[in-house]
């Protein structure tokens, strides 16, 4: 092999790639490797940990085709060293490679490349969506934070994913909150559901470039494919719960509040939170006001009343505050609807005129 390529999207590439690499594998260091691939395809860089795979598609000079491995963690190290103008050259001669930018040279020992898996893709898949790369960028990386960190129940540790009706609608939940975003897709035709692990979404987010992602999908793979590449996912093979039966269908008061001020209020309030991260919210349509207080014992207490167009019955009820300010980030709308069930049942916020956001967080104990 000997290849030529900008510094940059060197480095670039390696750094998305490694994200796929399973670095802590001693047992099997093909998947602690990044494999570089010069053939009829041009340059490749593939990575994977078995649970996740991407194949990145790479601009340059190709002077001789092969096939080498090389450690992940060392490439990154490289590529980190790199400064961001020129170009580098990648030979390989026996069990050496030898990157060479400027007058530094750097010889690295391969890795057998022969136990490299596989990437795997869907098997004939039926189902095919496109999205803006951007837009699910934004997606994984807002839904995939209200997933569980805990593995001991994987659907609740996933995104589940739905398509219906023209429409993609995400979904996740770690029994405390939960967040629904809707995407409404251009092709009407195709419809399924499938669960991502959310940690694989957030490295996919990573990786995914902004331009046009065509989503392919079977009982157990799922792939992401655009021009510089593609990028695979093991689907998790569970039921999700039926969510829909923990939203409430009614509410005994709403408030609808500016979104800024809110998060102003909440973030003054948090500071004298207690150890529960407690939060008490109180709606007052008398006064037209949405009150937030905090107490704690050590330090003191703060409350925060905010001008609110209030509808419905005077009510306190207590959040976890952080489940509070996570839903700050799922909808740029200016105003944002609090809806309480009553007291014990699960709070509702939606932003105004954002008609793709549906988020629920269940209340403290008082």
């Amino acid at each position: 092999m000997n290849i030529i390529i900008d510094k940059k999207i060197f480095s670039e590439a390696v750094h998305i790639a490694a994200r796929f690499a399973d670095k802590k594998n001693a047992s099997l260091p093909a998947l602690s490797s990044i494999l570089i691939i010069a053939g009829d395809d041009g340059i490749k860089m593939r990575a994977t940990n078995l649970e996740t795979g991407i194949d990145l598609k790479l601009a340059g000079e190709m002077k001789d085709e092969g096939v080498v491995a090389l450690p992940a963690l060392l490439l990154q190290q490289i590529a980190s060293s790199l400064s961001p103008n020129g170009t580098l050259s990648l030979e390989h001669t026996g069990d050496i490679v030898s990157i060479m930018s400027g007058s530094g040279k750097s010889s690295i020992k391969t890795v057998a490349y022969d136990d490299f898996p596989s990437i795997p893709f869907p098997e004939n898949p039926k189902n095919k969506i496109v999205l803006p790369g951007v837009l699910l960028k934004n997606l994984f990386t807002s839904i995939a934070s209200c997933a569980s960190p805990s593995t001991i129940r994987p659907e609740l540790a996933s995104i589940y994913l739905s398509i219906e009706g023209g429409v993609l609608t995400a979904v996740a939940t770690d029994s405390f909150r939960l967040a629904e975003k809707k995407v409404p897709l251009v092709q009407k035709g195709t419809q399924g559901k499938f669960l991502i692990p959310a940690k694989n979404a957030f490295d996919i987010a990573a990786a995914l470039p902004d331009e046009d992602i065509i989503i392919s999908f079977d009982e157990h793979q799922c792939a992401f494919v655009s021009p510089s590449g593609m990028l695979v996912s093991r689907l998790t093979n569970a039921v999700y719960p039926d969510y829909r039966q923990i939203i409430p269908k009614e509410s005994i008061v709403e408030a609808i509040v500016l979104r800024k001020d809110f998060e102003a209020a909440l973030r003054q309030t948090t500071i004298f939170s207690d150890s529960f991260q407690k939060v008490v919210l109180h709606f007052d349509p008398k006064k037209g006001q949405l009150a937030l207080f905090a107490k704690n014992t050590d330090i003191g207490e703060s409350s925060e009343a905010l001008t609110a167009k209030v509808s419905g019955n005077a009510l306190d009820i207590s959040f976890n505050h952080r489940y509070l300010s996570a839903a700050l980030a799922l909808t740029p709308a200016e105003s944002i609807t609090l809806m309480a069930a009553g007291p014990g049942r699960p709070l509702v916020i939606k932003g105004v005129g954002d008609t793709s956001l549906l988020y629920l967080v269940s209340p403290m104990n008082q």
